[in-house]
């Protein structure tokens, strides 16, 4: 048995997702690093077991009462943890996007300014002093009343609602109006009203037009529906609802993406005419700090904001220091450039882990294990220094620093790493190495040595000859100031820059509106679907062949068994106990609700007379289970099957089950998926590729896998352009655009582009001596801008 105060963590029979019983030592106090390829374990080791154990053992200190109104966390599959302090999870999951989550609320930022303002602010002659949640746009106290606090409101107009006033009513002239019945029963209710709606709609006079668009009426009236033959329709009271006002009503309530996408098509979205835009009520507008409103504080880049703070005595001076003392992590973290009233949905998922990691730097927490989610993600090579200063500093307070990393700057300077593999899925799952950095370098099997150790410089290749370009700007949108850029077209183009310089903004001018640009396909890492119902197979379309190759068995077609019977998001093959979920809610007397796997399927989805159905010895709950790597044996005789798998393959995702719910996938895999579902579609003619950072969340041995596909559709006549930090794929790189030099308003300018050498000469840029040294090495490379091997001038 081991003291309580054992200097290590000791994990003993993990058996969490692919790991195979693995046992390993972490020492506390450090910061250690868990690499591996992509799908090696890693994260179900630091996660799925060290946090989940942590975590499980704090929900069973708290009372039952207080539990029921927590999620419950499952226990992890691991037969012992000894010397495990509480944990904290800094993950890359985003929750729901909401207009009224910022910098500042999420840092806690806004809270400090809130009551400097209450407190110390000059207020006008006779007005009473204000409690801090009058300053803040999310109270009632605070909100500006004309839009509820969002700084926008939404308007529509006849243009918009009605595109092609040539049209009559009943043949659609209000576009707005939604289909199906629902439409015609506006349509409807309006002829009962006793409006034309035969009539062309420019034919009728403009003060009806106006009521038909604008009112905000609800008359009711009975309608009498055209009869049609063989239907036998009632009369009914119909209720009229303006174009204007189901718009509105559309855009705010309704919970479908697809319909609010819609109704945004109608609205034109303006500063609020009361507020300004600045979300507040007049009264909180009134009061200044050093001659400025809060609105105006609050739109300055952090680095601006903490230098326009006045000093002071008494109250004033106390709140002050507290708010600068709070901004430094924030700025040490290279987020400077973000302002407290940029909203949280613009934010990319790094920026908003470093926004957390800078909060924790000021919560005072010691003895606990920091467990991070690759915190580097999103990252220049010039900001990784300050990451790390940040990670040190966290455990000089006393504590533990785990993180899941692929950058290897990150890997080279940790004190401790936990090498897992040597491959992903089947092929990985245990624990390589565990030791000091410098130990993995006898580790033959180790993917994460070959480069750790490997500071060659990158193989020399001739860049391709571009065949036109494409002309972008001049852009003018968020720190970009009339900024125009040429991609060239059938080479690959890198585009860098620190991050908040302006690259994600800069790309997504590209349109396919543009000369040249002709097919445009954007691969991003938004989830590929939001519910266990979405999975690999139905967003590739790989489902429809499998369903198709069981409904073409001998056992299906003797039982008249069609591809419906083999989807389980509709009633017929599917279990009829958990409607295909696979799971069952359990209600607990005095706890919340668990899930448990269907007690009538077992998990597979299906009802037993499906499963009886087989192909070379699988049911469809068998084949869903196999991973791309294994069903591509199992399905090689079926070339519709193989086109989608070899794609998947081609991306490293083999470790990938088919069945893997979309909610289980991070966004590099997400975005892997998509980019394999192009590669399997016949391109024909010129297609334009846009990525953004696609080698987050990739090892360095997935990322070279990854840039053969991107090399490969180059070369097949096509354009690819990403938005990057990793030097290795900038050095492999045709053209590379520069932003900068710096984030926010210090950058938003074209600095350096060319080819990669010619950027890696370039003065004034930030990427320039990083790519040089990805090109040169790194002492050739540091040399070339006057540097030591550390990065110091």
């Amino acid at each position: 048995m081991h003291s309580t105060h054992d200097p290590y963590v000791r994990v003993r029979g993990a058996r969490e997702h692919n790991l195979r019983g693995v046992d390993v030592d972490v020492p506390r106090d450090v910061v250690a690093v868990f690499t591996g390829v992509s799908g090696s374990g890693k994260s179900s080791l630091a996660f799925g077991t060290v946090y989940a154990e942590a975590q499980r053992r704090y929900f069973e200190s708290v009372a039952p009462y207080a539990r029921r109104l927590i999620h419950q966390v499952g226990a992890p599959k691991v037969a012992e943890i000894t010397g495990l302090p509480p944990a904290v999870s800094l993950q890359q999951r985003r929750a729901a996007p909401t207009a009224r989550s910022s910098v500042g609320t999420v840092t806690h930022l806004s809270n400090s300014l809130r009551m400097l303002f209450s407190r110390a602010g000059t207020y006008p002659p006779g007005a009473e002093r204000l409690d801090s949640d009058a300053f803040s746009p999310n109270t009632a106290a605070g909100a500006c009343p004309e839009c509820h606090g969002l700084g926008l409101v939404h308007r529509t107009t006849e243009d918009l609602l009605v595109p092609d006033p040539s049209l009559s009513i009943r043949e659609g002239a209000i576009a707005a109006w939604p289909g199906a019945w629902q439409g015609k029963n506006l349509r409807d209710v309006l002829d009962a009203l006793g409006h034309d709606v035969d009539r062309p709609w420019r034919e009728l006079p403009a003060e009806e037009r106006a009521w038909i668009l604008f009112t905000d009426e609800q008359p009711v009236v009975t309608v009498h529906p055209v009869r049609e033959a063989g239907r036998i329709q009632r009369p009914y009271q119909g209720t009229y609802m303006s174009a204007r006002r189901y718009v509105l009503k559309t855009f705010a309530d309704s919970r479908s993406a697809t319909l609010r996408a819609r109704a945004e098509r109608f609205l034109t979205s303006d500063p609020c005419p009361v507020c300004g835009g600045s979300r507040l009520r007049a009264e909180a507008l009134a009061v200044t700090v050093g001659g400025r409103t809060i609105a105006e504080l609050a739109a300055l880049p952090l680095t601006e904001l903490a230098g326009a703070l006045p000093g002071g005595e008494g109250a004033a001076g106390v709140l002050t220091e507290d708010l600068s003392a709070r901004i430094a992590p924030v700025t040490e973290l290279g987020l400077g450039y973000l302002s407290l009233d940029r909203a949280t949905p613009t934010l990319s998922a790094g920026e908003l882990q470093r926004l957390r990691l800078a909060t924790q730097l000021r919560s005072g927490l010691f003895g606990v294990v920091y467990v991070l989610d690759e915190p580097s993600a999103g990252l220049h090579p010039a900001d990784t220094r300050a990451l790390l200063t940040v990670l040190e500093r966290l455990k000089a307070a006393g504590n533990s620093v785990f993180v899941v990393e692929h950058q290897l700057a990150v890997v080279r300077e940790a004190d401790w790493i936990v090498d897992v593999g040597p491959g992903a899925g089947e092929h990985g799952g245990r624990v390589l190495y565990s030791g000091p950095v410098e130990g993995l370098a006898g580790v033959g099997a180790s993917a994460t040595a070959r480069y750790l150790f490997d500071r060659s410089p990158a193989p020399e290749r001739a860049a391709r000859v571009p065949r036109g370009s494409v002309r972008v700007g001049p852009v003018t949108r968020h720190n970009l100031r009339g900024v125009t850029a040429e991609f060239p077209l059938g080479v690959l183009t890198a585009v860098t820059g620190v991050s908040g310089s302006g690259k994600s903004t800069l790309v997504a001018e590209v349109t396919e509106e543009l000369p040249g640009v002709g097919r445009l396909v954007r691969v991003d890492q938004r989830p590929i679907g939001r519910t266990p119902r979405s999975n690999l197979a139905t967003y590739t379309g790989l489902f429809d062949v499998v369903r198709k190759v069981f409904a073409g068995t001998e056992e299906a077609r003797r039982r008249g068994y069609g591809v419906g019977r083999f989807s389980f998001n509709v009633a017929g093959g599917r279990c009829g106990t958990c409607q295909g979920e696979g799971f069952v809610s359990v209600e607990l007397l005095f706890l919340p609700s668990t899930y448990a796997p269907c007690p009538d399927c077992g998990g597979a989805r299906y009802n037993p007379k499906t499963l009886r159905v087989t192909h070379r010895g699988r049911n469809i709950a068998q084949v869903l289970d196999l991973t791309v790597e294994e069903a591509a044996e199992f399905f090689a005789d079926t070339p519709a099957a193989g086109r989608a798998l070899t794609a998947l393959l081609d991306v490293g995702l083999g470790y990938l089950r088919l069945g893997q719910p979309a909610t289980e996938l991070s966004g590099g895999e997400a975005q892997r998926i998509k980019l394999a579902t192009e590669l399997q579609r016949g391109r024909r003619g010129h297609t334009l590729y846009l990525l953004d950072e696609p080698t987050t969340g990739l090892h360095p041995a997935d990322t070279a896998v990854l840039m053969r596909q991107l090399h490969g559709l180059v070369d097949a006549g096509h354009t690819v352009v990403v938005v990057e930090h990793d030097m290795a794929v900038v050095a492999g790189a045709d053209r590379v655009i520069d932003l900068g030099p710096g984030g926010g308003d210090a950058g938003g300018r074209i600095v350096a582009e060319g080819t990669p050498a010619e950027v890696a000469r370039a003065a004034g840029s930030a990427t320039a001596p990083h790519l040089a040294a990805a090109l040169y090495g790194e002492d050739a490379g540091a040399a070339l801008h006057g540097e030591d091997a550390g990065g110091r001038r």
